[in-house]
């Protein structure tokens, strides 16, 4: 069994994001960079299915060459290889220029399951790995809580709204994982891991060594452009409204009324 697991790196959740001066990306100094929450997911899925049967679980990234770092912290997980494409060139792509990176790798490498998150949480696109699934043309299931074999095929459980539902596909298929953290939740790296992490391998490939041209990716290939980003204004203060029990009342009454008018 191969599984390929799409990883993104992205600023860590609790980084304090500043627009660049361009006004269209962020500005990337004193950034720090994990790997994206929902990919590490998928990291965590595919180890489990390493775990229990004969399993190869290579790390797949598009990204500059710090993403190494987040490939090594997958690899120290448990995957087995990382391939990261680093090309300037990719830089601006669109999610389509993503995905058609990402199947250029792939058809490069063995495998059966490719696992990633269904989004990532700097840009939010939800798109990538559905591409991807479309470019190749295999099934796509999407948000997964619960993943097995059964018969050569592969099935999942997703939930709706008040139940789950089960999603069978054959083999080759793209699965994706959502906010599950509770089912998912990743493992940490041992020591061992860590120390074993350094000597596993990691491929860098260009474009050139995937068959693409430079000018098929990047900004100026992107179909879909950042127009501006904006941060959000900041809310005000909240009022606090002093006195008894019944004159607190009174008041707040009085506010919602006359002021905020929503009574």
């Amino acid at each position: 069994m191969d599984i390929v697991v799409l990883l993104k790196q992205v600023p860590d959740t609790e980084t304090v994001i500043k627009i660049g001066a361009d006004g269209k990306s962020i500005d990337t100094r004193g950034i720090k960079w994990i790997i994206n929450p929902y990919d590490e997911y998928a990291v965590e899925a595919a180890l489990r299915f390493k775990d229990s049967q004969a399993t190869n679980v290579t790390v797949l990234s598009v990204g500059p060459q710090r993403t190494v770092e987040s490939i090594r912290a997958a690899l120290a997980m448990g995957a087995d290889k990382g391939i990261l494409v680093d090309d300037p060139a990719t830089e601006g792509s669109d999610a389509l220029g993503k995905a058609q990176t990402l199947v250029a790798a792939l058809k490069q490498i063995p495998y059966n399951l490719i696992f990633c998150g269904n989004r990532a949480v700097d840009d939010d696109d939800n798109q990538v790995g559905i591409m991807v699934a479309e470019i190749l043309g295999i099934p796509h299931l999407g948000l997964a809580v619960a993943v097995e074999l059964a018969d050569g095929r592969i099935q999942i459980e997703r939930p709706v709204e008040g139940a789950k539902v089960k999603l069978v596909a054959q083999l080759p298929a793209l699965v994706t994982f959502g906010g599950a953290h509770a089912v998912w939740n990743p493992r940490y790296p041992s020591l061992p891991g860590i120390m074993k992490a350094k000597k596993k391998p990691l491929e860098v490939k260009g474009l050139a060594d995937l068959g693409l041209a430079s000018d098929q990716m990047g900004a100026s290939a992107a179909k879909i452009k950042i127009a501006s980003l904006e941060l959000q204004e900041a809310r005000q203060a909240g009022l606090m409204v002093e006195g008894d029990t019944i004159g607190k009342a009174k008041e707040l009454a009085r506010l919602l009324h006359e002021e905020a008018k929503v009574i």
